[in-house]
């Protein structure tokens, strides 16, 4: 397999640690429903090519997210790999319990930056969302959890349009007033620019939010979502997130396209000399078995190029 030439960037952090979103919310916005028992392969796969860090699903109610109504059962047959996190994503304290019990060490709520995006994700407003939240990581603190805190819509909204930074600023301090040890900025529908993600980490940083406690989750709608992910290493941001094949979206903002593809990532990283610890070519293979499952190609460029011909 050819691999990129590497000429290091000093200016660059030394390792990254990838993320990976796949299982949960690239598999949420698929049309179909994949069986469990593909779901835990899937996870067993993407830990063994060497990622140590793979969100697995989503304890929400089946009505809103029937993709992802097994996570019981999902976190009852993976493979748990001694150094891996297995994080799952929890709307409100029944969600927290059932993860709880399923014996989970890593939790994530997923909040909004935006009234629109709050009212349409979370069924309440901006404001009232922090109450829900808080008892949840309240609880998830008693439990020793980890909690990370995505935080939608901080660059555009499909309703809103361009969001303030100030806006995005005030509700990562909102997630990180409710005890979240790690808020995950996201570029929702895709529409950031690498100027605009320099200028959020920055003024994040200025207001507290510690630089090891930020990571960045980037849409590929326009394009941009590497070129946003270099801004974002560029300030000194070691937490990408990114997801297998590019699956993914958001069910509840039409516009969101697919993640940024954890291939690509990979690629790039391995050209700048940045470890990171995956993989490229078990990974590749994870994708190119998922495609068989999916029926269709992956948007992944790296896989693409990576694709023999005869198999296109």
């Amino acid at each position: 397999m050819t691999l990129p030439m590497v000429v290091p960037d000093p200016s660059l952090p030394g390792r990254v640690t990838i993320w990976e979103v796949g299982p949960r919310d690239g598999l949420q916005n698929e049309s179909c429903v994949i069986d469990t028992r593909t779901k835990i392969e899937f996870i067993d796969r993407l830990s063994a090519a060497g990622l140590g860090i793979v969100e697995a699903t989503s304890f929400v109610r089946p009505d809103r997210v029937p993709q992802l109504a097994d996570a019981r059962e999902v976190m009852a047959g993976i493979t748990r790999r001694e150094g891996v996190r297995y994080p799952v994503l929890v709307p409100n304290l029944r969600g927290l319990e059932s993860a709880i019990d399923a014996g989970v060490s890593d939790i994530a709520i997923f909040a909004s930056a935006t009234e629109s995006f709050a009212q349409r994700n979370l069924g309440r407003g901006y404001d009232a969302q922090w109450e829900m939240f808080e008892p949840v990581t309240t609880r998830a603190r008693a439990e020793g959890l980890r909690t990370r805190g995505y935080l939608s819509m901080c660059f555009g909204d499909p309703w809103e349009g361009a969001v303030p930074a100030e806006q995005v600023v005030t509700a990562a301090l909102r997630l990180q007033d409710l005890g979240c040890d790690e808020i995950s900025l996201g570029d929702t529908i895709g529409v950031a620019t690498p100027g605009q993600v320099g200028d959020l980490v920055r003024r994040l940083v200025a207001a507290g939010v510690p630089l090891e406690g930020i990571g960045v989750h980037f849409h590929d709608t326009y394009g941009q979502a590497l070129a946003n992910t270099l801004a974002a290493l560029r300030e000194g941001v070691t937490t990408v997130d990114a997801s297998a094949g590019g699956l993914g979206g958001c069910p509840y903002a039409v516009s969101a396209t697919g993640n940024l593809a954890t291939e690509d990532l990979v690629y790039m990283l391995d050209g700048l000399g940045i470890s990171h610890g995956v993989d490229l070519a078990a990974l590749i293979d994870t994708t190119h078995w998922l495609e068989d499952h999916l029926g269709r190609p992956s948007p992944s460029r790296v896989v693409r190029a990576r694709t023999p011909q005869k198999e296109q």
